[in-house]
Order: C-alpha cells, then structure tokens, then sequence
C-alpha cells in the first residue's frame, strides 16, 4: 500500500481590471490617495500549496494560457508576493509547518492586472486551508492590507470601490457580466515609476487634482445595470497618460482597438495592459478575432469574477 504523501491545496484568484482610477496628489507618506472601481475578471493566478517538513517557504513558478509571459522576472525568493503571505500568516498561525507554493501564471507580469497581489491572495487562502489556521475571509483581507492595496481585492473579488491607497473596499452591485479583450504588453511597467511620471506631467502642466479623488456615481449604475454602451463613455484612468509617456506604443495597441470596433479601451491600471470593452460576448469574440489578426497577442475575459477560492484539497 503506497504511503500517504503530503497535504496539498490548490487555489485560485483573479486578475482585475480599473474600470475607473483617479489618482491624487503624493502624500507625506509618499503614496497617493486613489479613488478605484476594481472588477474582478475570469483571468486566474492558481497556487498550489504543498507541506513540508523542514519548516521553508519555497516558491516555483510555470506559465499557462496564450499569453506569452516573460518568467525570469519573477523573484523565486522571500520577496516574492506570495512568499511574503504565507511567512506573514505562518506568523499568526499556530500549526504552521513549511510549505512549497507553485504558481502558475496567467495573468500579465507587471502588467497593470494585480497578478502579483492575486498570488499573495491566494498564498493567504491556500496556507490558512492547508494549516487550519481557521481565519475568517475578513480577518485573512485584514493580513492582507501589509502586503499591498491590490490584496484585499484578489480575495474578495467580485466588483468593489477602492479608496485610501485602494486597500478600503466596498463591495458593489454588479451582477451582469462585462466582456473585455485584453490586449497585455511583451513588457512590464513599474507602478512607482508610473506614478512618478504623472507627478511630472502634472507639474509640467500645472495641474492640481483633489487631495481626496472620488467615483462617478453614473460609472457604478452603468455596471449595475449591465450597460457596456454607457460605462464606455466613462472608462477613466488617471494613470493612463503616464503609462502612454513610458511606453507610446500602447498608442497604437489603443488605435487598433478603436479601429476594430471596440467600444472603448483603458490602461488597466498602471499597465501595460490594455483592456478593450465589447457590448457582447459575440461581440468580443469579433474583435478578439480581428485584434488577433492584426498581430496582437489577446485574451478574452469577462468579470465579475469570483474573488480566490480553494479548487481543491488533497494528498499529493
């Protein structure tokens, strides 16, 4: 009779799309206040979580899907993201033992989509599982707020209103699914340097934002209702200039986007990734095909999508 090998849980959580970011000016504590309609898209970081008896933290990482995903830049020590949960939360647990964490990426590296922030969200969900930590997904959201503004939200999902730093989430209505072509970048951007470039451009234009940034009230009823065609007129990203002044050629991906009759297209966050919206799913189908045909690498999404959530649990 073979013998039981170690525990394992598997866990998966999504990427995300800003549907709307308004950035504030730079604060004495060096961040910015951001007011951010996060939603959830059907892209998924997994992580599977395996016991160890030598008591390391201990990451690998592979790649799936079509995306062409640029590996080596991902750190495999104890500054990577999701590291950095489960040595946080073996902290708080009382039946902690090691754990190898495997990652499969989906989601676009530095690519303005919470990738990094979805594995640490599921690390936390896979390691309280597979400890029996026993942490509600409140307080686990709570651990999260440390390791970073974008946490909280992989764990939830869904769609939500960010403010503060994005780490004060309020869950919003939104029920009728959006569906989205992502168009992601063979290269990544550094969010700090994106806010830094829009520090400059303000200056450079003497432009003055609110201290505190808010949401349009018309955004959140448009996706409450499902309405693509109004929520296209409302897209907003104040990052999105700054992420155009590192990288112009995103001005050509949004030119394409247009041409193929997307009904608008975003930065997601602080990018590269591109996001373009289609009425349908029909519809997004249309213009994944004729993007893709024009040379681009694409990925059909749709969202709201479900925050991390264990797959599985098991022997391995």
């Amino acid at each position: 009779m073979r013998a039981a090998g170690p525990r394992a849980v598997r866990v998966k959580a999504p990427g995300k799309i800003n549907v709307s970011l308004r950035v504030g000016p730079p604060r004495e504590d060096g961040y910015h206040s951001v007011a951010s309609v996060y939603l959830a898209v059907s892209l998924y970081e997994e992580i599977t979580a395996t016991a160890t008896d030598d008591g390391a933290i201990t990451v690998t990482v592979d790649g799936q899907g079509s995306l062409n995903l640029p590996m080596e830049e991902i750190p495999l020590d104890a500054s990577n993201l999701a590291a950095r949960a489960a040595a946080q939360l073996a902290e708080l647990s009382e039946k902690s033992t090691g754990v190898h964490l495997n990652i499969t990426k989906r989601v676009p590296i530095a690519g303005g989509m919470g990738g990094g922030s979805a594995d640490a969200a599921a690390a936390l969900l896979a390691c309280d599982a597979l400890w029996n930590s026993g942490f509600s997904r409140d307080e686990l959201a709570k651990i999260a707020i440390d390791l970073g503004a974008d946490v909280p939200f992989a764990l939830i999902g869904g769609t939500a209103v960010g403010v503060g730093v994005g780490e004060q989430l309020t869950p919003a209505i939104s029920k009728t699914p959006l569906h989205w072509v992502l168009v992601p970048s063979a290269f990544g951007l550094s969010t700090p340097e994106v806010y830094r470039t829009l520090d400059d451009l303000r200056l450079a234009g003497g432009e003055q934002p609110p201290e505190i940034p808010e949401i349009d009230p018309q955004i959140l009823s448009a996706m409450r209702s499902g309405d693509a065609h109004t929520l296209a007129d409302l897209l907003h990203n104040d990052l999105q200039a700054a992420a155009l002044e590192l990288a112009p050629e995103l001005k050509d991906v949004l030119a394409a986007g247009r041409e193929a009759g997307a009904l608008a297209g975003i930065v997601s966050g602080s990018g590269p990734t591109v996001a373009f919206l289609a009425e349908s799913e029909d519809h997004a189908a249309t213009l994944d095909a004729l993007l893709a045909a024009a040379g681009l690498t694409t990925e059909l999404v749709h969202g709201p999508a479900h925050g991390a959530r264990v797959v599985s649990d098991y022997i391995a």
